[in-house]
């Protein structure tokens, strides 16, 4: 069953003080680290969602293999590129989708295999830290139109996945889902 890869990096990142896309830590891009992430767990394809800095993240980035999708909306917020992406892959054969912000450099390929292995049209999952939602999320198919419906300013798919039947996938023991919003949120 094929399973793709969703990477929103289209913010500004005004609390961090640019685009999260371009922020390099280890010396590797965010974008190109969680690009990487949803390949090497065999996410097929990888579309990754850019819209501030667009042309910086292309040239920096080694964006190769990847469907590189605009969002001209990137600023109405995370909404607007979850349905640009999921539109993206309308059409497609991916049964189901891996979703992963580009400010959650802690989520690991094992994480993302979790949720390869529970991908069908009809799955609806995401990431549990100590039993805090998180990422990555994973949507199958069918709820494609439902979750690009509900989806609006930074909320993304949350409120669709509060009204429907979701599982919950503790992924603490091989991965840090924690959301960089500042540069002081850095841990290593």
């Amino acid at each position: 069953m094929r399973v793709a890869g969703l990477l929103l990096a289209a913010g500004a990142g005004r609390r961090f003080g640019g685009p999260k896309a371009l922020v390099s830590h280890g010396g590797v891009l965010w974008v190109d680290r969680a690009a990487g992430v949803l390949r090497d767990a065999g996410c097929s394809p990888v579309v990754v969602v850019l819209g501030a800095s667009a042309s910086s993240v292309r040239a920096r980035a080694a964006l190769d293999g990847c469907v590189v999708v605009d969002n001209a909306e990137w600023a109405t917020g995370m909404g607007s590129s979850l349905r640009a992406g999921l539109a993206a892959l309308t059409g497609t054969d991916a049964a189901a989708v891996v979703v992963l912000p580009v400010d959650t450099p802690g989520v690991t390929v094992a994480a993302v295999e979790r949720f390869r292995e529970l991908a069908t049209p009809t799955a609806l999952a995401r990431a549990s830290y100590d039993g805090t939602p998180g990422h990555p999320v994973l949507i199958g198919s069918e709820h494609w139109p439902g979750v690009s419906a509900s989806a609006t300013g930074d909320a993304g798919a949350r409120d669709y996945l509060r009204t429907h039947s979701t599982l919950d996938v503790p992924c603490g023991d091989v991965a840090d889902g924690a959301d960089v919003d500042h540069p002081g949120d850095l841990t290593s």
